[in-house]
């Protein structure tokens, strides 16, 4: 399995105990759906690497999970920090509107007020904010995912459609940003 046919679902947080268990924090709306989760793809070299998940235990976003053949803290230590990984087939399908980050990057964003600036690049979850990654004059630009600020996303064109606060690109342009 390659990285184009999959998408993150989180990164292995930690170690649980002394027999290889590991604790991921999953970076979904709805951490329950994935608790029948039969197996995924760690991250390990810059390859993803299939592991059979043998039982899965989650609170809130977080999961203790013992993996197939790791059994040991030495060998869950290596996994620490890797992303995990689902095939892309695995997500559902969303209504006309809806959309998943990962879908969007490459488009273009086009803002009401300063026109075409530049293309999605990534997207990091903080918590309490989510933030859209543009590429805009060699610099990347975090743009708050909200209602206010991302007014459509247009799949057809590869488009979102935004309303920069004021000021938003200027501290990013600025000396002191560098």
């Amino acid at each position: 399995m390659d990285f184009e046919s999959c998408y993150q679902l989180g990164y292995l947080l930690k170690t649980h105990g002394l027999k290889g268990d590991v604790v991921i924090e999953i970076d979904a709306d709805y951490p329950e759906e994935y608790v029948e989760m039969e197996s995924v793809f760690v991250e390990i070299n810059k390859k993803l690497v299939p592991f059979f998940i043998e039982r899965i235990v989650l609170n809130g976003s977080k999961a203790i999970i013992k993996f197939e053949d790791i059994d040991e803290l030495a060998q869950a230590n290596k996994m620490k920090g890797a992303g995990i990984y689902l095939p892309l087939e695995v997500l559902p399908d969303l209504k006309d509107q809806g959309y998943y980050y990962h879908e969007l990057i490459g488009f273009s964003v086009k803002d009401k007020n300063l026109g075409n600036l530049g293309t999605i690049s990534g997207f990091y979850s903080s918590g309490n904010q989510d933030l859209l990654a543009m590429d805009y004059k060699e610099k990347e630009v975090l743009i708050p995912l909200t209602k206010e600020v991302v007014a459509k996303v247009d799949k057809k064109t590869k488009t979102v459609e935004t309303t920069l606060p004021d000021g938003l690109l200027d501290i990013y342009l600025s000396d002191d940003a560098n």
